[in-house]
């Protein structure tokens, strides 16, 4: 089962917002008013542990999918955009290949397709291995430095204190499974060449954890995708610059 915080749109259309690692889906609350005041229908939800829904111990970006499509279709939507950003962005590929009649558009924000190279996986390990003798204050202290712009980082700290504490809310076991997930998920570079539902790809030009680099090689194998560069945003970069995300992500709905 799974959790959500959301709006309740109109008519124009139905929006799935996937969240990044290891913050929760609270990060979409620039998004959500103005989805909703433009009439689509929106829904964030938290991945398994996060926010308290349930843990799922051993869970995979499939497990996760399934259970989506699930919570789509008890909602009564035929079909429905997927926005997931980093770990949200492997779940909406996971979305596509296994639910494609459910996917009527994907948007890829600060994500990449690539599985783990032999040296990011030891990395992750270590974060596990780290996170779990220190607690999610470790798992804040390592990432939240890496997901904003330098001017953001230095000048908002209201966002990066929000950002930090919706971090260590979350426990270290549910921290440390969704890393395993993520460390465990599989290479999506061929499934790029197979989408057929408009895309977006959307990235900071300042993102240091996914640079545009990945983004402007995702665009070139996702036949007909259009491709955003953000400037002066980060990894999280409808945080970063809410209003000029907002802008992008609603041009793509409205052109659907």
């Amino acid at each position: 089962m799974l959790t959500f915080t959301g709006a309740a749109g109109g008519d124009a259309g139905n929006v799935l917002l996937l969240h990044a690692f290891p913050v929760s889906a609270d990060m979409w609350e620039p998004q959500i008013a103005p989805l909703a005041e433009s009439g689509y229908r929106v829904i964030a939800p938290a991945v398994y542990g996060f926010e308290s829904t349930p843990s799922r111990p051993g869970w995979s970006m499939d497990d996760y999918a399934h259970d989506l499509a699930r919570l789509i279709e008890a909602l009564g939507w035929s079909s429905t955009t997927v926005v997931g950003l980093s770990m949200g962005g492997y779940q909406a590929m996971a979305f596509y290949r296994l639910y494609p009649e459910l996917t009527a558009s994907l948007v890829f924000c600060d994500t990449r397709a690539n599985a783990d190279s032999p040296e990011v996986l030891a990395g992750r390990q270590a974060f596990r291995k780290a996170v779990m003798e220190k607690g999610a204050e470790e798992a804040a202290a390592r990432m939240v430095p890496n997901f904003f712009a330098k001017e953001t980082y230095a000048s908002n700290q209201p966002l990066v204190e929000k950002t930090r504490e919706s971090i260590v809310r979350q426990s270290p076991d549910d921290i440390s499974e969704a890393m395993r997930a993520i460390a465990e998920r599989g290479d999506s570079t061929e499934l790029l060449t197979e989408i057929a539902c408009p895309t977006l790809i959307v990235c900071g030009m300042d993102d240091i954890v996914t640079p545009p680099e990945v983004a402007t090689t995702m665009h070139a194998l996702i036949p007909g995708s259009k491709l955003e560069l953000i400037p002066e945003a980060g990894h999280l970069s409808n945080l970063d610059q809410p209003a000029r995300f907002n802008s992008i992500l609603l041009e793509h709905l409205q052109s659907l």
